[in-house]
Order: C-alpha cells, then structure tokens, then sequence
C-alpha cells in the first residue's frame, strides 16, 4: 500500500509501527456554526481511508478533535447572549448529525479541546524547561529558530516565511523574541473563558490542542497525521514543532492532506454568496449523493462542487443501488438455491473486479478508481443475472457489492422495515385494481405509495419496489 506522504512529497510505502494496527490523528472542525462541505472533503476521504485499513484487517485507533475554545467561538456566544460551552455543545451535536448522515462512523476518540487543558499546561512547561518556549507577560511563545528542523512539513525556510509571517503573528507582536514565534498560550480577554495557568489565567493556543489529544489518545508516534492541505502550514508544521521538542522523536511517519474544494470554480467563501452548509445541502439531495460525489475524485486532486456534478453522482449512486435492489428482487423470486457450476465460474469471474477496486485502493487511496472498478462489478452483474438465477449466487453477489461499498460508506443495501401490512394490502389492492382494469385507483395507489417513500415498478417479473 503506497501513501503520498507531504513530508517527503513522494508516495511511499504503507509500514505501520505496530504491526496490523494503525494510529491516525484527523484534525476536525472548529465549532461555531453548521459545517461546510469544505470541512466534509477531509471527513469522508479519511474516513474512507480508514475503512480501507479495516477492510484489510488492521486495527485502527482513529482520533478526530473538536476544537471548542476559539475566537469565533467566542464571537458567536457573545453576538447570542450565551457562554462559549452552550455554542460549542450545540455545534458538537449539530455537526454529529450530519457526519451521521453522511454515513461517517464515530472516531474511537473525539477529544474536546477544552476537556485537555491539563495536558496543554504539561507541554508547555516541557517546551519552556527545554528551552523551545519562553513567557512574557503571561503569553507563552515557542521559539520557532530552535527547533532545526521547523518547515520540513510545508518545505519552506524560516527565512522566506518572513513573507507569510503574518498568519503566525497572534497578539503582543512586539514582545516575541523573533516574528516568527507563535503563540502557545495567552491571557484572558475581558468575558473570554479562562483556564488557570503559571503564566496567567486565559487559554491555549489552537496547535499545542491537537499535539496534547494527540499524544494522550494515540502515544508520542503515530502513523499518520491527515487534514486539509490549508492545515500543512503553520497548523501542521507548528505540531511538528512542538511534539517533536517536546517528545524527543518522530511525531507522525505519513502526513496526508486533501486538496481544496470550489464551488461553481470559485473559492467557496461567506463574500461571493456560494458558501455551502452540509446541512443545506441534505434539504436537496441524501447526503449519500454528497460522499458519492466526494469520493468520484483523488483526495490530492482539487474538485469543483457544482448542480452538475451533483445531479451526475446521484445517478451514478442510482445506478449502483438499483443493481443491489435489483439482486434483493430476483433473490425474492428465485426458483432455486444453490449455485450451478457455471454460475460459480461467472461468479469466480468478479474477483477481477474486487483485484482492481484494491488496487486502486492501495495507490494512494485512489477512489476514483476504485468507484469505476465498483462500476464494472454492477455492470457485469446486471448482464450475468435473470429470473433463472440461484438464490445463492444473486446472494453473493450482493455480498460482494455491499463489501466494496461499505468502503467507500455507500449504503447501497439499506436495511428495510418488513413491509407493514398496511402496505402489503396496498400492493395487493392494486394488483386487483389493475386486473380488474380499474387504472384509476391502481395510479390513486400508485401515489399514496409514493407519499409513504415506496417506488413501485412494474417488470416482467412482477412488481418491484423501493424505498425513496
């Protein structure tokens, strides 16, 4: 398995500290309002890459935060009335819902920020007793030109971040020994929330968060670090920074980031009017559609969100579903159970696709790819079966399809209620209806299925259905 590795800018092979276990940290969202679809680019590409592992039987230690103490944070709990926590908690929630309906499963850890306070007040009296930081006035500064190695992540020289100095320059500018320090912890502002410190009562700086949950959940080396690429520099490298001052080792062996997100061709931004909730999305389309489209291109590739491609990933998603419902149909009506010997060499045949569908897999986390290897399976089952096909064959076949989606975390095989027998008498009436040539009220039936989230259609076989 080969992984683009930001730090060496070259792919390279997957070897994990621990054998068959992987230890991956994710930076997750700040939480002060709706997430964005930008914020679900790295939440559905890294959980696929973890579902990968898993697939290939690794043991992952998956730990994604939530950053609850932030200036917009505090701007919002101000602009409402409310303390800092209650906007945190909601936005937590908020952003729960939709990582659940974006089929994202629940790291092994989501560590609040403000829950590991202690641990941040630890490190930073490490990184000041080894020199790598120093106070002023109650603000803590990492002294950046100590640490010999800072800018191998982004692959800059201290000297030419001059030019970028300002996205690391934080308060008191003039106290810092040099420019380029940043900020590992400050003093409370006037109704900000405050933690007591040695230095002064205030909070601590957004990277010594993730370096602390890091090393809590997951030890002083982990596997692989991943996020936006907007995160490579200063958040990535300042992590670097101090976990390895600190730690005295080798923080993260892969670093991996996903490329920006535009929307219509324009960076998505509040300004230009065409930012986009992932909760506004899921009033259009099941946020199914939204990690379909996700995954249609490379993580590393930039990829443009617009109607278009929206309407293509659901028909694309479409397709892959109907031949799962179209299997569930013909397994419901099969005349026999067991698989014939041609059978089993057709079937025998599909593991070609499983074979390219890894392999893309294993190239980086190519999921493009992988989609298209997921597409010659459903193309190849829907030419290989009928009404004349074994129970046990359409079985697994099924099997198959729902494995390599489950990947991906398509739900291409919903579990489904029973048909209740409200519905059951339904279908039934409207067989009779259509017999006794009454088509009024097999349509009336028709569209009172349709309002319950039934599909009916009408096939040689008989009536298949499904839900909306």
């Amino acid at each position: 398995m080969k992984i683009f590795n930001t730090l060496s800018k070259s792919k390279q092979e997957f070897v994990p500290l621990e054998e068959n276990k992987v230890k991956m940290y994710v930076c997750g969202p700040t939480v002060y309002n709706f997430i964005h679809i930008g914020n679900a680019r790295p939440m559905i590409v890294f959980d696929t890459v973890r579902r990968y592992f898993e697939y290939k039987g690794y043991d992952v230690n998956f730990v994604s935060n939530f950053t609850d103490v932030d200036d917009k944070i505090i701007k919002k709990a101000i602009e409402e009335g409310v303390t800092s926590d209650e906007v945190s908690k909601r936005f937590i929630a908020e952003c729960k819902k939709d990582m659940e309906g974006m089929n994202i499963k629940p790291a092994t850890k989501h560590p609040l920020a403000t829950e590991e306070i202690d641990g941040m007040v630890e490190m930073i009296k490490t990184l000041i007793d080894q020199g790598f930081a120093y106070e002023k006035n109650g603000t803590v500064y990492y002294r950046t030109r100590k640490f010999e190695e800072y800018g191998k992540l982004s692959h800059k020289n201290l000297d030419d971040l001059r030019s970028g100095e300002r996205s690391l320059l934080v308060t008191g500018e003039d106290e810092k020994e040099d420019a380029l320090d940043f900020v590992l912890w400050k003093p409370k502002k006037e109704g900000e929330p405050f933690w007591v410190s040695p230095w002064s009562e205030g909070r601590p700086g957004w990277h010594i968060e993730c370096s602390v949950m890091s090393k809590k959940y997951l030890g002083e080396q982990i596997d692989i670090h991943a996020g936006g690429e907007d995160l490579v520099f200063p958040h990535h490298e300042n992590e670097i920074a101090q976990s390895e001052a600190a730690n005295g080792k080798e923080f993260s062996r892969y670093w991996m980031h996903n490329a920006f997100l535009n929307i219509d061709n324009h960076k998505m931004s509040k300004s230009l009017g065409n930012f986009r909730t992932v909760r506004e999305i899921s009033e259009q389309y099941d946020l199914q559609v939204l990690r379909f489209f996700m995954l249609s291109a490379h993580y590393r590739s930039p990829l443009n969100f617009s109607a278009d491609l929206m309407e293509a990933s659901k028909s694309g998603l479409e397709r892959i579903v109907n031949a799962a419902d179209n299997l569930k149909f013909l397994m419901g009506n099969a005349k026999s159970d067991c698989m014939t010997e041609a059978e089993k060499e057709l079937f025998a045949k599909t593991e070609e696709f499983v074979q390219g569908f890894e392999r893309a897999m294993e190239d980086d986390f190519n999921t493009a790819d992988a989609v298209a290897a997921v597409f010659e399976l459903v193309k190849y089952t829907n030419t290989n079966t009928n009404q004349e096909s074994s129970k046990e064959y359409l079985q697994m076949l099924l099997e198959r399809l729902v494995k390599l989606t489950d990947v991906l975390g398509l739900i291409v095989n919903k579990e489904e209620d029973i048909l209740d027998e409200e519905i059951e008498k339904l279908i039934e009436e409207r067989q009779a209806a259509r017999k006794a040539k009454d088509f009024k009220r097999a349509d009336a039936i028709r569209d009172e299925l349709l309002e319950k989230g039934i599909i009916l259609k009408d096939t040689r076989e008989g009536v298949q259905w499904k839900r909306a």
